[in-house]
């Protein structure tokens, strides 16, 4: 009788769209976090200003959409898991449900703060790379500082979370790191023996 061969996970598999999701919005997550408060210090006239400030909304509008398809994901993995066998509710799994609900929590009220500031104001609609996106909210100049203040706020309180749970992966970060200075090593010494 001959042994079966092990099988391979298959290429599509919903663990393998939750990781690229999750390393794509970490990506966006990052532009995001350094373009915000660069363009806000930007003086008015300056010519750049514009533009940076509709790619940041274009990103966040991109966020949002990766958010939702990662959601649905998310929702088909737990079904297909958790219907075979449930978690075991210990303090270490609660403590990383509660984080991890957090961080969706501020993934969403970020980007819907900075659509009630742009919506707030007068001829300032949130574009996504040139096409404009509907309203969420009412031109309604009474809400521009709240907007602001929103995220701004949620925006730093969001960037502390996403800072815990990196300590949380340590190890995690520690191998992908590994795996990327490897990655550069390689083509480095590649590239000097072609050269």
């Amino acid at each position: 009788m001959t042994a079966q061969p092990a099988a391979k996970p298959r290429l599509n598999s919903a663990f393998k769209q939750l990781m690229s999701l999750h390393w794509a919005m970490s990506a966006c997550y990052l532009v995001l976090f350094i373009t915000g408060p660069f363009m806000a210090q930007l003086p008015r006239e300056l010519f750049i200003r514009n533009p940076l400030y509709a790619f940041h909304k274009s990103v966040g509008v991109l966020t949002m959409a990766f958010l939702t398809w990662r959601i649905l994901t998310l929702l088909r993995v737990w079904w297909k898991k958790y219907t075979k066998r449930l978690p075991k509710f210990t303090k270490e799994w609660y403590k990383n449900f509660a984080l991890h609900a957090t961080l969706y929590v501020f993934m969403w009220l970020v980007p819907v703060a900075g659509f009630l500031l742009s919506n707030s104001i007068r001829n300032k609609n949130v574009p996504f790379f040139g096409i404009v996106v509907p309203d969420m909210f009412p031109k309604n100049p009474a809400m521009v500082e709240v907007g602001r203040s929103l995220h701004f706020w949620l925006g730093y309180t969001f960037l502390a979370f996403v800072i815990l749970h990196i300590l949380a992966e340590k190890k995690v970060v520690r191998a992908n790191w590994r795996r990327l200075t490897n990655f550069v090593r390689t083509k480095f010494s590649k590239s000097q023996k072609v050269g």
